[in-house]
């Protein structure tokens, strides 16, 4: 069984920084591709970000390129998302999730595709 606690979120201004974090326990990270969606109110959850399991090639949504870096430290079992530049429409539940993956370079942009979830991380931008 997977574990991943995410950490991180917060309420900050409109143009600020924040930098998630997600803690993946229970079985050799390495072996996971990780993904980072989001959720709003009363709306339908989204991706943000992946990265394939040796961290050599990431993807992101168009709402978010340029601003949002996702990467990893395999070493520390953490998936991390780097938000700059963050504007009210980025204000959602942040997860992290996971999917066990034999190839190297692959990500994953579909939520049905993951097979671990964590609980979320709040992320408010307003002023």
């Amino acid at each position: 069984q997977v574990q991943l606690v995410e950490t991180g979120g917060g309420l900050v201004q409109p143009g600020a920084s924040l930098r998630l974090a997600c803690a993946h326990s229970g079985r050799p990270f390495s072996n996971y591709a990780m993904g980072w969606f989001r959720q709003a109110p009363g709306k339908e959850r989204e991706f943000v970000a992946g990265i394939s399991k040796n961290g050599n090639k990431t993807t992101s949504a168009d709402s978010v390129k340029g601003r949002f870096t996702v990467s990893r430290d395999n070493a520390k079992n953490t998936v991390f998302l780097q938000m700059n530049s963050l504007k009210p429409a980025d204000t959602a539940v942040y997860y992290c999730a996971a999917k066990v993956v034999i190839l190297f370079y692959t990500t994953y942009d579909q939520a049905h595709e993951y097979d671990y979830w964590g609980q979320g991380t709040q992320v408010t931008v307003s002023s």
